[in-house]
């Protein structure tokens, strides 16, 4: 499958051209030639004979991106000037800062804010710590926790290649819901001093957004830390992903007339992002579900369980019709497919043998398990985790609203009532007028969607 231009790739070129003739067409029809985008043209000078140009183009890849500047570089009378990657510009000196929200302007602001007046209240903390979400920043403040060992789809690149994700995860947090977050990325991948370093940190956070940590180790993290500190522990890779699928697949299965109690799930993938999608479909109602990974369909009797006690809650749980085999031979008749797993495992022809009114939701990323387009000739609806096609699965419809929730009702922690809460109120943002085979999740600028989620996770947790 080729790439689609993208604004991932956009770069701006700074060029000088003539300024007669058909030259400003001309670099327009160079950069379409070669595949690419023009986005943006804007003249920044000129004098008699000569215009200084920004072309701003989007394309599909770094190496698209200089094939397109030598491009414009080879039409007569233009000189290449300087190209600026967008994207690289948008993370110089990265993109939070901390702001002082009270005014220092003064001798008197700076004793209540810092010493000596400030004693006071560090001591009114001593006597009653429950007043620090009262008192400090704890009552809207996450910190988003990484080794970097899974990050997107990059694999294990360490804390510091993972910071400008979190970073990027922090101003969705502020954006979208109001939550002032902050990047910890923790420079080691040991399961016991993760959970020690996060504990240690903890008091200064109303909840813990565990982030790109591979498993097995993030189910081991996220139930130590659930169990021992007094503040929500949210995985987003597991929980967040789930929320949304579940929420996609509500509004999907009212697209083709089915119900989530009767339907046929086979699943592709049984890493953290898999088991918690089955766990939370069970906890909203699914009975048949086939769950399948890299050896083949997961069943009670494959001799890889006893090393993995996760793999062994899929097997118990799942695949009531006692299938064996391999993924392709467990789709044939499923009305729903949910891959969280690799690129290009399944083709057109393997959707086709599924059931009538089909729901696809082929989630690898950048490279889904089945080509959107091939699977759209066979299937009702389809979803994917790319931006380029309709019915992106997007983590941040869900955490925002989420952990504003919580914050709001000073949960201590997650139950499965909240995350099934949290996909009924994202799927509620879709009208029954609006809802489609090509509209099945609200768009992430959705103006309610996060107060949406809020006040649902805020009932649940009060009516609890």
């Amino acid at each position: 499958m080729s790439a689609s231009p993208s604004v991932s790739y956009s770069i701006t070129v700074r060029l000088e051209a003539p300024s007669y003739g058909n030259a400003v067409s001309g670099i327009t029809r160079v950069v379409e030639d070669a595949g690419g985008e023009v986005t943006g043209l804007d003249v920044s000078g000129s004098s008699r004979d000569r215009l200084r140009v920004d072309v701003t183009i989007a394309a599909s890849s770094e190496e698209h991106a200089r094939a397109i500047t030598e491009a414009l570089g080879k039409i007569e009378g233009v000189e290449i000037g300087r190209v600026s990657d967008r994207t690289f510009l948008m993370h110089l000196g990265g993109k939070i800062e901390m702001r002082s929200k009270v005014a220092l302007r003064n001798r008197d602001e700076l004793s209540m804010a810092y010493t000596p007046g400030v004693a006071r209240v560090s001591l009114a903390l001593a006597e009653n710590p429950e007043d620090a979400r009262r008192l400090t920043i704890k009552r809207n403040t996450v910190a988003v926790v990484t080794d970097g060992s899974a990050v997107l789809g990059l694999g294990n690149i360490g804390p510091i290649a993972a910071l400008p994700v979190m970073e990027g995860k922090a101003a969705l947090f502020k954006q979208f819901a109001g939550v002032d977050a902050w990047p910890l990325c923790l420079d080691t991948q040991d399961t016991e001093e993760i959970i020690r370093v996060v504990k240690a940190i903890a008091p200064g956070f109303a909840g813990i957004n565990l982030e790109d940590i591979s498993a097995p180790r993030c189910f081991e993290i996220e139930r130590r830390l659930r169990e021992e500190l007094d503040i929500p522990v949210f995985h987003d890779d597991q929980h967040g992903t789930a929320i949304v699928v579940l929420a996609a697949l509500t509004n999907a299965l009212k697209v083709v007339g089915k119900k989530l109690q009767d339907v046929r799930i086979v699943g592709s993938g049984a890493g953290a992002a898999g088991t918690a999608i089955l766990r939370l479909l069970i906890a909203a109602g699914a009975t048949d579900i086939t769950v399948a990974d890299f050896h083949g369909v997961v069943h009670c009797d494959r001799d890889d369980l006893d090393r993995d006690p996760e793999l062994r809650w899929v097997a118990e749980h799942t695949n009531p019709g006692k299938l064996t085999g391999t993924l392709k031979e467990a789709l044939a008749g499923a009305d729903v497919f949910i891959g969280v797993s690799a690129p290009h495992i399944l083709t057109g022809a393997d959707i086709a043998t599924m059931a009538p009114g089909a729901v696809v939701f082929a989630l690898a990323n950048p490279e889904p398990e089945v080509d959107p387009d091939e699977a759209l000739r066979h299937a009702a609806v389809v979803a994917t985790g790319r931006s380029d096609y309709p019915n992106q699965i997007n983590n941040v419809l869900a955490f925002p609203g989420v952990f504003r929730g919580l914050i709001d009702a000073q949960s201590n922690h997650i139950t499965p009532e909240v995350l099934v809460a949290a996909a009924k109120a994202i799927a509620s943002t879709v009208s029954d007028s609006d809802l489609n085979p090509n509209y099945i999740v609200p768009s992430v600028f959705h103006r309610d969607l996060a107060k949406t989620v809020a006040e649902a996770v805020v009932e649940v947790v009060k009516g609890a």
